[in-house]
């Protein structure tokens, strides 16, 4: 009786609201490229975004930031940061604040095709091969290590 009684309080009931999405989810949903997402995500995400004026402004600064990102288009990102700055949004604007510390390498990083992740791959390895020795080899065991590995 016990086990039939209980049966009956775990069913969902026919009229309760489907549960609202996550925030990991509505995160996963502005960061992904809008082709990315399925037909029941693009609806949930339009759902969320018609609720909240805000989050349609965030993601409105999402994509445009990541077609920044993806096309290579430094030369639009003093734009997108004062579009950012002018929407009042305090994460987002914190964000933006924070490169223009140093908007011309911020800039040069998205407009030039160099790349430092040769040098940062080896500075990596150099230190983790450092911490294994934790400070008992001089500089020629360090050398041989490093040229040998």
């Amino acid at each position: 009786m016990v086990r039939a009684h209980i049966a009956t309080l775990r069913t969902v009931p026919v009229d309760a609201p489907p549960r609202p999405p996550t925030v990991r989810q509505v995160t996963g949903w502005l960061t992904r490229h809008p082709t990315a997402l399925t037909e029941d995500d693009r609806a949930a995400l339009k759902n969320v975004l018609a609720r909240c004026p805000e989050l349609d402004t965030v993601a409105g600064h999402v994509r445009d930031f990541g077609e920044i990102l993806s096309g290579r288009l430094g030369a639009r990102l003093p734009a997108w940061i004062e579009a950012v700055d002018a929407s009042q949004l305090p994460g987002l604007t914190g964000f933006a604040r924070h490169l223009l510390r140093d908007l011309d390498a911020v800039t040069a990083g998205l407009t030039l095709d160099w790349s430092s992740g040769g040098i940062e791959g080896s500075v990596n390895r150099i230190k983790k091969i450092k911490r294994q020795l934790y400070g008992r080899a001089g500089f020629d065991l360090l050398r041989k290590m490093i040229l040998f590995q």
